[in-house]
Order: C-alpha cells, then structure tokens, then sequence
C-alpha cells in the first residue's frame, strides 16, 4: 500500500510569473492550455505579497492587482487545473538572501511581520473561500530554513505556522493548507501533525546535478554526483532521503513534492535518469511532483539546454524527453 493517501497524486508544474510585475493573464493562456493538454493536473504559483500593495504599507492593498491574480486563478479552474498558492516572497521572509535582506521585518521573530503574513493569507482566505479545496490549496511559505542554514528555530517556525493555520481557519475552516518542510524543505515536520495540513517536500538532491554549472568541475555524473557536503548520491540515497516523508504519510499527513529538476547545465541525459529516479521513488510512495519551472531553465519549454534535440512547440522550443519522462509519472 503507497505510503500517501490523504491528497490526490498532483503532477505539474510552477508558474513564477507572478513574482514580477511583467506576468499578465495572456501570458498564461496557452501554458494552462498545454498542461491541461498534456495531461497535468496542478499549477502552482509563486507569489510576493508586494505585488500587490499600494506602496510601502502592508496593509494598503491594490485592488485592480488582486483582481489580476483572480482572472489567473479561474482561468486555471477552467482548464481543470489545481491551483496552489504559494508566497515566495512573504512578509519578512524569502529563501533568495537578497530578497530577504530587503524585508523591513522578520517573519520568524518579529510581531509584525507575522500580522502582516495572517493578514495576507487570511486576505486570499476569504477572497476564494468560494472555491473547494479540491480546486485550490494555500501553501504557506517558500522553503524556511531553519538550523544549519540560518537562525530560524523549529520552535520559531512551529509558532508562525500555528498562528497562520489558526488565521485561515478563522476564515475558512475546511481550506487545504501545505507547510513546507524546513531546511529548504528537505526535512519534514512532525510537530504539525496534530495542524491536520499536509507537507511539502522537494526534488534537488544531490546539488551536484540539480546546480552544477560548468566553473564547479567535471560534469555531473548518475548515479554518483554529489551533494553540497560531500556525499556521493545513487538510487539508495534517494530512497532513504524520502525515507522520512513517507513515514510522515503513513501517520495520515498529505504529502505533495511542490518543487523539483535541475538547471539547464547539467548534461541533459544524466538529468533524465537522476530524475527518473526520483520520480519513481516518490511514485511509489504516491506523493505527487511538480517541475520548477514550465518555461525556463529548469523547464520543458525555453530552458536555454544546449544538448537537446528541441522541438517547435508553436515557436518556442520544446524539451520533448523531459516531457515525456514527466508524462510517465
């Protein structure tokens, strides 16, 4: 029996466009298509909490953006798509250091900053209570760190998570909420078992393959690239690395993998087969997968690879094996 069976096997694909003031709801239109098309069921978006505010204050909201993000919403729903919605950039916190540091607060240890992060979700909360959770879910926070990466405590983030869910539920108690696990969402977090929200984990190991550029030494290799600390990764790590997330699911915790790939650097053909790998790992455990990202480096469209046989995709090149390895799973 697969270890995970509270959520449905989600598979598709980051949408990161809305991270910039650049991405409208045209831009999406064929990408919704196309996923939906190619069988995929589940989109999520990133997203950064300025986006849509009027200036510096937090609590100033921008009306006509908001609206923005609801065309996109529903013009996902309509081509059958699940929608996630995930801050990238939340208040008093993001992952990427030089979006962090530009943060007028911190969200792990200062008061205000968690107002404003139940604030914003408890906004979108109320804004698509209307939908089912089985249409949209919330995604809390972009990867937290947390111990041996930075000083965010287990403690610290339990208590930010705690208030949010408590926030959210105030406004609509049945909505589907994921936490990422900590340490980039390497590690899961059985303290919020008794929360009842599901966990996200992620596809990135070893970063040997996943963030190899050419001035970091030969090429990757699988099996037998490395990880940051040294050790040297095959089929076997990667079964004990989602170890821990499959027990999570057997306790009755959804688990979905929220992110996963490798940049455009790494030989196309070592990533195919380390990603095999970790697709069927994850499989056998029934947790779902997205790719980061549907365009771009990482992606089955426009990645900028060099040693791929492209595809004309209706002018954009298409990485047609990375497709079909995705469309296997």
């Amino acid at each position: 029996m697969p270890a995970q069976t509270v959520l449905p096997r989600w598979r598709g694909f980051n949408l990161p466009g809305m991270l910039t003031p650049r991405q409208t709801l045209a831009d999406l239109r064929s990408d919704f298509r196309w996923i939906a098309d190619w069988g995929f069921d589940w989109v999520r978006l990133p997203l950064s909490y300025h986006r849509w505010l009027q200036g510096a204050d937090w609590r100033a909201i921008d009306e006509p953006k908001l609206a923005e993000l609801d065309g996109i919403v529903e013009l996902a729903r309509q081509h059958g798509l699940h929608v996630c919605l995930n801050f990238h950039c939340a208040p008093g916190y993001s992952c990427h250091s030089p979006t962090r540091k530009r943060e007028p607060f911190d969200l792990w240890k200062d008061r205000e900053a968690l107002e404003a992060f139940c604030f914003h979700w408890a906004l979108l909360a109320e804004r698509y209570k209307p939908i089912p959770s089985s249409q949209l879910s919330i995604n809390l926070v972009n990867e937290p760190l947390g111990p041996g990466f930075d000083d965010m405590t287990r403690e610290e983030h339990e208590r930010v998570v705690r208030a949010v869910v408590r926030r959210i539920r105030e406004v609509d108690p049945d909505r589907l909420i994921i936490a990422d696990g900590v340490a980039y969402a390497r590690v899961p977090c059985p303290e919020l078992a008794d929360l009842g929200i599901a966990q996200s984990c992620r596809a990135y190991r070893p970063a040997g393959i996943v963030h190899w550029t050419p001035d970091k030494g030969p090429a990757p290799v699988w099996p037998g690239a490395r990880d940051t600390d040294g050790s040297v990764w095959d089929r076997a790590k990667l079964e004990a690395h989602y170890a821990p997330w499959a027990e999570l699911a057997r306790t009755g915790i959804g688990v979905h993998c929220g992110e996963g790939g490798s940049n455009n650097s790494a030989p196309h053909d070592v990533v195919l087969r380390w990603y095999r790998d970790a697709l069927e790992v994850l499989t056998a455990h029934n947790i779902g997968h997205a790719l980061w990202n549907f365009r771009g480096p990482f992606g089955i469209l426009d990645s900028g690879r060099k040693d791929v046989a492209y595809e004309n995709w209706h002018g954009h090149p298409l990485d047609r094996k990375l497709l079909e390895l995705l469309r296997e799973f």
